[in-house]
C-alpha cells in the first residue's frame, strides 16, 4: 500500500511537471516576453500578501469540493452533484442568515449546517435513484445541478432579493451571520480552520473507522462486501449523503466567508473544480488541500499572467486537461512501475537464494 501510494505520488509529480513544461512550450509560441509570463503564472501569487491569500481564499471552497467527491468516488459512485449542493448549500445559508436573528457564533454555525443538510439532499436522490430503480447516478447528478442552480435563484429572486440593488442579489447579510476574516489584510476568514479541521475528521474516519472501510470496500469490490455482511446499499446512499453534507457546508462557508451578500448568478463551478482536486489527491483526504492549493495557486497566477503580460489565462485549461489525461491514464509510467517491481523482486530471490545456500 505504501509504495502503491509512493508510485501514484510520482505520478502525479510528473504529470504535473510534464503539463507546466507544454504550458511553457505555449507560452513561448505566442508571447513575446515568454520569461516574464512564465515567472508571473509560477511567482506571481507570491509577489504580495493579497494575492497569496487570493489562494488560499480559493483553496478553501476547492478543498470542501474536492473533499466531497473523494468520499463519493472512494465508494466508486461517480456522483456529480457536488455542484449543484454547493450552490444550494450557499442558498441554504444565505436563508437563514436573512430570515432568523441569532447571536453571532451560533448565526453561522446553524446556517453552515442547514447549508450542509441541503447539499446532502441534493446528493442522496441520484443515490435514493440508483438503490431503487436502477438510475445512472452520473445522468440523474447532472440534471440535478441544473435543478438546483434554478431553484436557488428563484429563491433568491422571489424571495430574498434586495429591490434597490440593480442586479438579482439578496439583501446584505447581518454581521452576526458572516465568517470573520483572520489574517490582515486578506479575505481569508475562519472556513479555513473549518476545513482543515474536516480533512482531519474525514481522513481518520475514511482510514481507521469501521464505516471508513465499508465505504473504501464497496468501491473495491462490492460482491465481496456484499458477501461479507455489509449493506452495500445502505453504504452507497450514506456515501452520497456524506459527500452532498460537504459540498453543501462548502457553499455555505464560501458564501458566509467571502461575501456580504448572495451574488451568484450562476453557479461558480468549483464542484466541478472540486473532481480536478479529487483526481490530483487520488482520493485521498490528507492530499485533497494539496491538490486544491495546487489548482488554486495554477489559477492566480494564470490571472496574474493574463492581466500584466500578453498571455490568456486560458492556458491553465490546458494544463488542468493534461494533468488529468496523464493521471488517469493507468498506463503512464506503469512501464516504470513494473521495472522497479521486477527489479526488487530480483533482488529479494537473490538474497533468498544466498541465505539458502549460506544455510
Amino acid at each position: 500500500m505504501h509504495k502503491k501510494l509512493n508510485f501514484e505520488i510520482i505520478r502525479t509529480i510528473a504529470a504535473i511537471a510534464l503539463s507546466l513544461l507544454v504550458a511553457f512550450i505555449i507560452i513561448l509560441a505566442v508571447s513575446k516576453e515568454p520569461g516574464e509570463a512564465f515567472k508571473m503564472l509560477l511567482m506571481g501569487p507570491l509577489s504580495s500578501v493579497r494575492h497569496f491569500g487570493n489562494v488560499i481564499e480559493m483553496m478553501i471552497p476547492l478543498t470542501f469540493t474536492g473533499l466531497a467527491v473523494s468520499v463519493m468516488f472512494q465508494a466508486k459512485q461517480f456522483n456529480l452533484g457536488a455542484d449543484g449542493a454547493f450552490f444550494i448549500g450557499a442558498v441554504g445559508a444565505t436563508i437563514i442568515a436573512l430570515e432568523m436573528s441569532m447571536p453571532p457564533v451560533i448565526h453561522p454555525t446553524v446556517a453552515i449546517i442547514f447549508g450542509g443538510a441541503l447539499g446532502a439532499i441534493t446528493c442522496m436522490i441520484p443515490g435514493i435513484l440508483k438503490n431503487k430503480w436502477k438510475a445512472n447516478e452520473v445522468v440523474s447528478s447532472l440534471m440535478l445541478n441544473y435543478i438546483m442552480l434554478y431553484l436557488g435563484i428563484y429563491i433568491i429572486k422571489n424571495h430574498l432579493r434586495d429591490i434597490n440593488a440593480g442586479t438579482t442579489v439578496s439583501q446584505k447579510f447581518p454581521s452576526t451571520a458572516k465568517l470573520p476574516k483572520i489574517v490582515p489584510n486578506t479575505r481569508i476568514h475562519v472556513g479555513l480552520i473549518i476545513v482543515i479541521a474536516l480533512v482531519v475528521i474525514l481522513y481518520f474516519f475514511m482510514y481507521k473507522s469501521k464505516h471508513g472501510y465499508e465505504i473504501r470496500m464497496t468501491g473495491q469490490n462490492p460482491m465481496f462486501a456484499k458477501y461479507s455482511g455489509i449493506n452495500v446499499n445502505k453504504v452507497i446512499i450514506n456515501t452520497q449523503i456524506l459527500g452532498g453534507f460537504i459540498a453543501g457546508i462548502g457553499g455555505a462557508v464560501e458564501v458566509l466567508g467571502m461575501y456580504s451578500r448572495f451574488e451568484w448568478q450562476t453557479s461558480p463551478n468549483y464542484g466541478w473544480d472540486g473532481i480536478i482536486v479529487a483526481i490530483l489527491a487520488r482520493n485521498n483526504p490528507a492530499l485533497v488541500p494539496v491538490g486544491a492549493f495546487f489548482l488554486a495557486y495554477l489559477r492566480v497566477g494564470a490571472d496574474l499572467m493574463s492581466r500584466m503580460t500578453d498571455v490568456q489565462n486560458e492556458v491553465v485549461a490546458i494544463i488542468q486537461g493534461i494533468m488529468i489525461v496523464l493521471i488517469d491514464a493507468e498506463s503512464f509510467l506503469s512501464y516504470w512501475k513494473k521495472k522497479r517491481t521486477f527489479k526488487e523482486a530480483t533482488s529479494k530471490t537473490e538474497i533468498a537464494s544466498q541465505n539458502l545456500k549460506t544455510n
